[in-house]
Protein backbone atom coordinates (compact mmCIF):
# COMPACT_ATOMS: atom_id res chain seq x y z
CA UNK A 1 0.00 0.00 0.00
CA UNK A 2 1.21 3.47 -1.02
CA UNK A 3 2.19 5.82 1.70
CA UNK A 4 0.38 8.75 2.04
CA UNK A 5 1.97 11.83 1.02
CA UNK A 6 1.80 14.98 3.35
CA UNK A 7 2.77 18.43 2.05
CA UNK A 8 4.07 20.98 4.48
CA UNK A 9 4.28 24.87 3.46
CA UNK A 10 5.86 27.58 5.63
CA UNK A 11 8.22 30.13 4.24
CA UNK A 12 10.25 29.84 7.47
CA UNK A 13 13.04 27.13 7.30
CA UNK A 14 13.24 26.07 10.77
CA UNK A 15 9.51 25.88 10.97
CA UNK A 16 9.24 23.82 8.10
CA UNK A 17 11.72 21.20 8.60
CA UNK A 18 11.01 20.93 12.32
CA UNK A 19 7.64 19.75 11.09
CA UNK A 20 8.38 17.37 8.71
CA UNK A 21 11.11 16.04 11.09
CA UNK A 22 8.83 15.86 13.65
CA UNK A 23 5.87 13.64 11.47
CA UNK A 24 8.66 11.49 10.14
CA UNK A 25 9.77 10.55 13.79
CA UNK A 26 6.42 10.00 14.27
CA UNK A 27 5.35 7.40 12.12
CA UNK A 28 7.26 6.13 9.06
CA UNK A 29 4.01 5.44 6.86
CA UNK A 30 3.81 9.52 5.60
CA UNK A 31 5.76 10.86 2.90
CA UNK A 32 6.78 14.02 4.14
CA UNK A 33 7.90 16.96 1.15
CA UNK A 34 7.83 20.67 1.51
CA UNK A 35 7.58 23.91 -0.13
CA UNK A 36 8.66 27.42 0.86
CA UNK A 37 5.48 29.36 -0.15
CA UNK A 38 1.90 28.87 -2.08
CA UNK A 39 3.73 28.98 -5.88
CA UNK A 40 5.88 26.19 -4.62
CA UNK A 41 3.29 24.42 -3.38
CA UNK A 42 0.64 24.72 -6.18
CA UNK A 43 3.45 23.32 -8.52
CA UNK A 44 4.54 20.09 -6.55
CA UNK A 45 0.52 19.28 -6.00
CA UNK A 46 -0.50 20.20 -9.33
CA UNK A 47 2.54 17.07 -10.18
CA UNK A 48 1.96 14.66 -7.69
CA UNK A 49 -1.18 13.37 -5.06
CA UNK A 50 -0.66 15.10 -1.90
CA UNK A 51 -3.39 14.01 0.73
CA UNK A 52 -2.68 15.91 3.15
CA UNK A 53 -1.46 19.87 3.27
CA UNK A 54 -0.13 21.70 6.10
CA UNK A 55 -0.36 24.88 5.53
CA UNK A 56 0.99 28.32 7.37
CA UNK A 57 -1.28 31.09 6.90
CA UNK A 58 0.93 34.03 7.11
CA UNK A 59 3.37 33.78 4.31
CA UNK A 60 4.41 36.39 2.38
CA UNK A 61 3.16 37.87 -1.42
CA UNK A 62 0.59 34.51 -1.01
CA UNK A 63 -0.90 33.24 2.27
CA UNK A 64 -2.12 30.28 3.35
CA UNK A 65 -5.87 30.92 2.99
CA UNK A 66 -5.33 32.79 -0.48
CA UNK A 67 -3.32 29.05 -1.35
CA UNK A 68 -6.50 27.42 -0.37
CA UNK A 69 -8.77 29.38 -2.51
CA UNK A 70 -6.36 28.88 -5.62
CA UNK A 71 -6.28 24.88 -5.20
CA UNK A 72 -10.39 25.37 -4.96
CA UNK A 73 -10.34 26.97 -7.91
CA UNK A 74 -7.99 24.28 -9.61
CA UNK A 75 -10.55 21.51 -7.73
CA UNK A 76 -7.42 20.09 -6.20
CA UNK A 77 -9.12 18.73 -2.53
CA UNK A 78 -5.90 17.83 -0.13
CA UNK A 79 -7.33 17.34 3.77
CA UNK A 80 -5.85 20.50 5.12
CA UNK A 81 -4.47 21.50 8.66
CA UNK A 82 -3.65 25.16 9.00
CA UNK A 83 -0.82 25.86 11.34
CA UNK A 84 0.02 30.06 12.61
CA UNK A 85 1.71 31.63 15.39
CA UNK A 86 -1.42 33.59 15.63
CA UNK A 87 -5.31 32.97 17.32
CA UNK A 88 -7.12 35.49 15.35
CA UNK A 89 -10.71 34.82 14.84
CA UNK A 90 -10.98 36.25 11.32
CA UNK A 91 -8.24 33.90 9.98
CA UNK A 92 -9.48 30.78 11.88
CA UNK A 93 -13.05 31.71 10.86
CA UNK A 94 -12.24 32.06 7.09
CA UNK A 95 -10.02 28.48 7.25
CA UNK A 96 -13.01 27.08 8.70
CA UNK A 97 -15.08 28.27 5.81
CA UNK A 98 -12.38 26.97 2.92
CA UNK A 99 -12.97 23.48 4.40
CA UNK A 100 -10.32 23.36 7.23
CA UNK A 101 -10.25 20.52 9.41
CA UNK A 102 -7.42 22.00 11.93
CA UNK A 103 -6.26 24.95 13.18
CA UNK A 104 -2.99 24.74 15.02
CA UNK A 105 -1.36 27.45 16.72
CA UNK A 106 3.15 27.34 16.49
CA UNK A 107 4.74 26.22 18.61
CA UNK A 108 2.64 22.67 17.56
CA UNK A 109 3.47 20.01 20.41
CA UNK A 110 4.20 16.88 18.85
CA UNK A 111 1.53 14.74 20.28
CA UNK A 112 -1.14 18.00 18.98
CA UNK A 113 0.45 17.23 15.40
CA UNK A 114 0.46 13.69 15.04
CA UNK A 115 -3.38 13.84 16.35
CA UNK A 116 -4.09 15.67 13.74
CA UNK A 117 -2.51 14.71 10.94
CA UNK A 118 -4.36 11.29 12.29
CA UNK A 119 -7.61 12.25 12.03
CA UNK A 120 -6.81 14.04 8.37
CA UNK A 121 -5.58 10.75 7.36
CA UNK A 122 -8.92 9.35 8.24
CA UNK A 123 -10.91 11.96 6.17
CA UNK A 124 -8.84 11.42 3.65
CA UNK A 125 -9.45 7.95 3.70
CA UNK A 126 -13.33 8.20 3.95
CA UNK A 127 -13.50 11.05 0.61
CA UNK A 128 -11.53 8.53 -1.09
CA UNK A 129 -13.72 5.41 -0.49
CA UNK A 130 -16.69 7.79 -1.54
CA UNK A 131 -14.77 9.11 -4.40
CA UNK A 132 -14.38 5.38 -5.67
CA UNK A 133 -18.11 4.16 -4.72
CA UNK A 134 -19.08 7.16 -6.91
CA UNK A 135 -16.73 6.07 -9.94
CA UNK A 136 -18.26 2.66 -9.87
CA UNK A 137 -21.77 2.78 -9.02
CA UNK A 138 -24.36 2.02 -11.72
CA UNK A 139 -27.37 4.44 -10.38
CA UNK A 140 -29.90 2.57 -11.98
CA UNK A 141 -28.68 -1.32 -10.66
CA UNK A 142 -28.50 0.58 -7.03
CA UNK A 143 -31.96 1.98 -7.47
CA UNK A 144 -33.19 -1.21 -8.91
CA UNK A 145 -31.42 -2.95 -5.45
CA UNK A 146 -32.48 -0.79 -2.79
CA UNK A 147 -36.49 -0.99 -4.18
CA UNK A 148 -38.38 -3.85 -2.04
CA UNK A 149 -41.51 -3.32 -4.01
CA UNK A 150 -40.43 -6.62 -6.36
CA UNK A 151 -42.04 -10.12 -6.91
CA UNK A 152 -40.46 -12.41 -4.65
CA UNK A 153 -38.92 -14.42 -7.76
CA UNK A 154 -37.49 -11.62 -9.41
CA UNK A 155 -35.80 -10.48 -5.51
CA UNK A 156 -34.25 -14.27 -5.70
CA UNK A 157 -33.51 -13.62 -9.34
CA UNK A 158 -31.38 -10.51 -8.34
CA UNK A 159 -29.70 -12.29 -5.37
CA UNK A 160 -28.74 -15.01 -7.80
CA UNK A 161 -27.35 -12.59 -9.95
CA UNK A 162 -25.63 -10.63 -7.86
CA UNK A 163 -23.63 -13.63 -5.99
CA UNK A 164 -23.16 -15.78 -9.51
CA UNK A 165 -22.52 -12.68 -11.76
CA UNK A 166 -18.84 -14.45 -12.48
CA UNK A 167 -19.99 -17.64 -13.88
CA UNK A 168 -22.09 -18.07 -17.40
CA UNK A 169 -25.67 -17.00 -16.86
CA UNK A 170 -28.38 -17.72 -18.70
CA UNK A 171 -32.00 -16.80 -18.05
CA UNK A 172 -32.87 -20.53 -18.11
CA UNK A 173 -30.54 -21.54 -15.64
CA UNK A 174 -31.36 -18.02 -13.52
CA UNK A 175 -35.29 -19.01 -13.92
CA UNK A 176 -34.58 -22.84 -13.07
CA UNK A 177 -33.10 -21.44 -9.74
CA UNK A 178 -36.42 -19.32 -9.05
CA UNK A 179 -39.16 -22.05 -10.02
CA UNK A 180 -40.02 -20.52 -13.09
CA UNK A 181 -40.11 -20.71 -17.11
CA UNK A 182 -37.35 -18.31 -18.61
CA UNK A 183 -39.90 -16.48 -20.46
CA UNK A 184 -42.17 -15.59 -17.75
CA UNK A 185 -39.11 -14.61 -15.47
CA UNK A 186 -38.01 -12.38 -18.38
CA UNK A 187 -41.34 -10.89 -18.42
CA UNK A 188 -41.24 -10.24 -15.05
CA UNK A 189 -38.11 -8.82 -15.24
CA UNK A 190 -39.24 -5.98 -18.25
CA UNK A 191 -42.33 -5.37 -15.87
CA UNK A 192 -41.08 -4.78 -12.27
CA UNK A 193 -37.44 -3.66 -13.38
CA UNK A 194 -37.79 -1.74 -16.62
CA UNK A 195 -34.59 -3.52 -17.80
CA UNK A 196 -34.16 -7.05 -19.55
CA UNK A 197 -32.53 -9.91 -18.04
CA UNK A 198 -29.51 -9.97 -20.04
CA UNK A 199 -29.15 -5.45 -19.21
CA UNK A 200 -29.28 -6.31 -15.50
CA UNK A 201 -26.79 -8.52 -15.75
CA UNK A 202 -24.50 -6.83 -18.00
CA UNK A 203 -25.22 -3.66 -15.82
CA UNK A 204 -24.18 -5.92 -12.90
CA UNK A 205 -20.74 -7.59 -14.39
CA UNK A 206 -19.86 -3.86 -15.56
CA UNK A 207 -20.09 -2.38 -12.13
CA UNK A 208 -17.45 -5.36 -10.77
CA UNK A 209 -15.36 -4.96 -13.46
CA UNK A 210 -14.84 -0.90 -12.58
CA UNK A 211 -14.38 -2.42 -9.04
CA UNK A 212 -11.70 -4.47 -10.05
CA UNK A 213 -10.15 -1.94 -12.58
CA UNK A 214 -9.37 1.00 -9.48
CA UNK A 215 -8.75 -1.53 -7.12
CA UNK A 216 -6.73 -4.66 -8.35
CA UNK A 217 -3.59 -4.87 -11.05
CA UNK A 218 -5.78 -7.63 -12.87
CA UNK A 219 -5.03 -7.29 -16.49
CA UNK A 220 -8.20 -7.21 -18.99
CA UNK A 221 -8.40 -10.32 -19.63
CA UNK A 222 -8.06 -11.60 -16.11
CA UNK A 223 -11.13 -8.65 -15.37
CA UNK A 224 -12.58 -10.10 -18.07
CA UNK A 225 -12.91 -13.58 -16.45
CA UNK A 226 -13.80 -12.51 -13.18
CA UNK A 227 -16.49 -10.16 -14.37
CA UNK A 228 -18.22 -13.56 -16.13
CA UNK A 229 -16.55 -13.22 -19.84
CA UNK A 230 -15.11 -15.57 -21.93
CA UNK A 231 -12.82 -13.04 -24.11
CA UNK A 232 -11.71 -10.11 -23.42
CA UNK A 233 -12.96 -8.97 -26.98
CA UNK A 234 -16.52 -9.20 -26.33
CA UNK A 235 -16.04 -7.82 -22.54
CA UNK A 236 -14.44 -4.26 -24.00
CA UNK A 237 -16.76 -4.32 -26.53
CA UNK A 238 -19.62 -4.05 -23.93
CA UNK A 239 -17.89 -1.27 -21.52
CA UNK A 240 -17.07 0.55 -24.43
CA UNK A 241 -21.19 0.44 -24.60
CA UNK A 242 -21.91 1.18 -21.12
CA UNK A 243 -19.08 3.63 -20.28
CA UNK A 244 -18.17 5.55 -24.04
CA UNK A 245 -14.12 4.00 -23.34
CA UNK A 246 -12.20 1.06 -23.41
CA UNK A 247 -11.13 -0.32 -19.91
CA UNK A 248 -7.94 0.89 -20.23
CA UNK A 249 -8.80 3.90 -20.71
CA UNK A 250 -11.26 4.35 -17.97
CA UNK A 251 -8.60 3.37 -15.70
CA UNK A 252 -5.99 5.29 -16.51
CA UNK A 253 -8.50 8.53 -16.45
CA UNK A 254 -9.65 7.69 -12.94
CA UNK A 255 -5.73 7.04 -11.86
CA UNK A 256 -5.09 10.61 -12.98
CA UNK A 257 -7.76 11.43 -10.65
CA UNK A 258 -7.24 9.66 -7.81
Amino acid sequence: MENKVILVVDDEPRSRQGIKKTIERGSQQYEVITAANAEEAIERIDHEKVHVLITDIRMPEVSGLELLKKLKEKAKDPVVIVISAYSEFEYAHEALELGVVNYLLKPIAKEKLMEAIEKAIEIEKQREKTGMFNKIVDDKLLEMQQLSKYNRAVKEAMDYIDQHYDEELTLKEVAKQVHLNASYLSALFKEELQVTFSEYVTRKRMQEAKKLLLSTDLTITEIAEKSGYQTSKYFIKLFKQFENMTPNTFRKQNENDS
